[in-house]
């Protein structure tokens, strides 16, 4: 009971009576007014900086693995007016893999954990598996917020396990992936941002990007409002991550733009702000290069 009220009093600072349709109103307002500007090289060139490669399917092998890193070791001699890619994302297996093969210095090995996508495993398991990747070379580590704890009011076991599993990473940067379409509402997720940087979460995720909905701009928007009444409130500066779904270069084009209205320039870096997908790499060098490019 002491700490559901210590959690209630943490809630109790922050503004959670939004509606989704002022959210729609205020995304609207967004795209329409300020996205125009955002749509030019150099910005482009910024979120190629902050894509994060990743590789999560069942089929997944060493051979199929390296051959990702591979590319990635090579695209930066190939394209050196191009930024490197922020990380490279596999399942925990591989991450020793990953990190003994990397030669881009600032390319970080990175992986899922702690039971994902579902989170649903016993703590102890999860917390063992997120420590064994950061053994084995992770430099961030993805974990999945309890979705259906949350979703019944256990709000306690929630930040408990997020507690626990960023001490199994110690001073790793830990993803705390939301799964923001499965949350119902966009005062859920300002709640379940909140909860998930109160447990020590150093990004919040939208989305594993295994279920029907993923990213949105409305859901990146609420947390971005959470992340900047977090950091007002504690001076704590925690990072975005949009993933799922990001299709277009319009898509990455309306979450920077969100990530820059809502939050300024302070989180416009490749080390506060990340992009979960892999088809965006081509997509953006593609309309830099003024050609269609099939690299990665």
């Amino acid at each position: 009971m002491a700490e559901m009220s210590k959690i209630e009093e943490v809630l109790g600072k922050y503004n959670l009576d939004i509606t989704d349709e002022e959210v729609k109103e205020a995304v609207k307002k967004i795209i329409a007014e300020k996205v125009p500007e955002n749509d030019n090289a150099d910005v482009k060139r910024f979120m190629f900086g902050s894509i994060e490669l990743t590789t999560l399917t069942t089929v997944d092998s060493a051979e199929s693995v390296l051959q990702l890193v591979e590319k990635v070791n090579k695209f930066d001699n190939e394209y050196p007016q191009m930024p490197h890619v922020a990380t490279v994302v596999t399942y925990p297996r591989f991450t020793k893999l990953v990190s003994e093969s990397l030669e881009v210095e600032g390319v970080i090995p990175t992986c899922v954990s702690g039971a994902f996508p579902s989170s649903q495993a016993l703590i102890e398991v999860k917390t063992v598996e997120t420590g064994l990747a950061v053994r084995d070379g992770a430099g961030n580590v993805d974990i999945v917020m309890h979705v259906g704890e949350f979703l019944s009011g256990d709000y306690e076991t929630v930040v408990d396990e997020i507690e626990q599993q960023k001490q199994a990473c110690g001073d790793v940067p830990m993803k705390v992936i939301l799964e923001t379409g499965d949350l119902g509402s966009m005062s859920n997720i300002k709640k379940a941002s909140i909860l998930s940087m109160y447990g020590g979460a150093d990004y919040i995720k939208t989305s594993t990007g295994k279920e029907k909905v993923s990213a949105t701009p409305e859901a990146v928007y609420v947390m971005c409002q959470a992340i900047k009444e977090y950091y007002d409130e504690t001076g704590i500066q925690v990072g975005l991550k949009p993933a799922g779904g990001i299709n277009t270069v319009m898509d990455a084009l309306i979450y920077y733009t969100i990530v820059k209205e809502v939050l300024g320039e302070k989180w416009l870096n490749n080390t506060l702000f990340r992009l979960g997908t892999s088809r965006l790499a081509n997509l953006l060098l593609s309309e830099l290069e003024g050609k269609e490019v099939k690299f990665f």
